[in-house]
C-alpha cells in the first residue's frame, strides 16, 4: 500500500481563496497547553469519552488504553497487534477501532479483539480512520486514502487523488462503499438523532454532512467550508458541539500550486524530505454547534504541542491530542 513518493500523479483542483488571518474570529482564544495527562505510551492519535467519562486512547504500539482524566489512572484494554487510529465505544461496552494495519476492529471489554472488515471488495483494508455506529448497529468508518500509506501520507496532499472513502457495514456484516472520492477522509460524527453523518476531508479543508434519513438521505451537503485549516479526528461532546482536532494551517504554496500543472508538485514532492517547505503547526482545537457555526476556535502557537489530530468534550472537561505526542491536553475553555 505504500507507494514510492516519486510516482506522484497529481490531479488539478482549485481550492477556495483561504480565510484571512488564519481564520481567527471573535471565536478565538488562546489556551494554555501546561494541563496534561500521561497517556502512557507514545502517539495518542484518537481520543473520545467513553460513557463513564473515562478516556479511551489508541497508541503506538497498538494499546488501547483508559484513563481517568481526574486521577490519571490508566488500564490497558487491549492491543489490536497494529496501529489504532479512530476508536468509537460500542452499544455493547466493547470499543470500536479503526486500525491503520488490521482494518475494522472490536474489542470486547476483557480485550478480545474480533475483526469485523478487513479488505474491500477483495482489496485489504488500508488506512482505515474513523469510525461511529448508529442505533441499529450499522457501523460508518472512513478510509482516507487508497494511494498511500502512513509513511507517505502527505503524498495524498500533493497529489489530491481523492480516493477517500465513506463505508457502511450493516449489523448483517454486508459491507459497502458509499463514497470513493473524498479528500483524505478523516473524523466521523453521528448526529444526536443519528439522522446524518458529518465527515471531515481534510485534504478539503471542510467538514460535509451525509443524510442518512429523511427526504435528503443518501445525498450530501456542506457543513463547515473552506476551512482555515486541516480537520483531522472528531467527535460529539454532551454540549451537542462538534468537536474537531486541526493538524496545521492551510499551506499557501500548496494552494498555489493544486490548480497548476501537476509537474510543479511532482518536482516539489521529490525533493528530500528535508528541503521540502515545512508545514506549520500548532495546537489548534475548533468546535462548531450542529448548525456549522464556529463556537470555539481555541489556539496555542508555541512550538511545544503541536498537530491536533482529536479533540473531545465530556461534561466540560476538554481534552486534545496528537500522534506525535505521549501527553494528552485537558484545555479550560475561555470564561465569558
Amino acid at each position: 500500500m505504500k507507494l514510492n513518493r516519486r510516482l506522484l500523479a497529481p490531479k488539478r483542483w482549485t481550492p477556495p481563496p483561504a480565510p484571512p488571518d488564519q481564520g481567527r474570529t471573535a471565536a478565538t482564544h488562546t489556551f494554555d497547553i501546561s494541563r496534561r495527562i500521561p497517556s502512557g505510551g507514545e502517539g495518542p492519535k484518537d481520543v473520545i469519552f467513553d460513557e463513564a467519562g473515562l478516556i479511551l486512547a489508541g497508541l503506538e504500539d497498538g494499546n488501547v488504553v483508559r484513563i481517568d482524566p481526574v486521577s490519571g489512572s490508566r488500564t490497558v484494554v487491549g492491543n489490536t497487534g497494529g496501529r489504532p487510529m479512530g476508536l468509537e465505544p460500542s452499544h455493547d461496552g466493547a470499543v470500536l477501532i479503526c486500525d491503520y494495519e488490521k482494518g475494522l476492529l472490536r474489542m470486547s471489554a476483557d480485550g478480545y479483539v474480533e475483526v469485523l472488515v478487513d479488505n474491500i471488495a477483495g482489496t485489504p483494508l488500508i488506512f482505515s480512520s474513523n469510525v461511529v455506529e448508529t442505533p441499529d448497529g450499522t457501523i460508518w468508518f472512513t478510509v482516507s486514502t487508497r494511494r498511500w500509506g502512513r509513511e507517505h501520507y502527505l503524498g495524498e496532499f500533493y497529489e489530491h487523488s481523492c480516493t477517500g472513502l465513506l463505508v457502511k457495514r450493516d449489523p448483517d456484516g454486508t459491507v459497502t462503499v458509499v463514497r470513493d472520492d473524498l479528500k483524505f477522509a478523516n473524523g466521523l460524527v453521528l448526529a444526536p438523532d443519528a439522522s446524518y453523518l458529518l465527515f471531515a476531508e481534510s485534504a478539503g479543508y471542510r467538514i460535509s454532512r451525509y443524510w442518512l434519513t429523511g427526504p435528503n438521505a443518501d445525498t450530501v451537503e456542506s457543513f463547515a467550508d473552506n476551512l482555515a485549516g486541516l480537520p483531522d479526528s472528531m467527535s460529539l461532546g454532551t454540549d451537542q458541539l462538534v468537536w474537531v482536532g486541526i493538524v496545521a494551517p492551510r499551506s499557501a504554496l500548496l494552494d498555489a500550486f493544486l490548480p497548476r500543472p501537476g509537474f510543479l508538485r511532482t518536482l516539489l514532492w521529490n525533493l528530500p524530505s528535508t528541503a521540502r517547505p515545512a508545514a506549520a503547526s500548532f495546537a489548534w482545537v475548533m468546535a462548531f454547534d450542529l448548525r456549522g457555526r464556529v463556537v470555539h476556535d481555541l489556539r496555542n502557537d508555541s512550538d511545544s504541542y503541536d498537530f491536533v489530530t482529536s479533540a473531545a468534550e465530556n461534561n466540560g472537561i476538554v481534552i486534545a491530542a496528537s500522534q506525535f505526542a505521549t501527553d494528552i491536553l485537558q484545555i479550560a475553555l475561555p470564561t465569558a
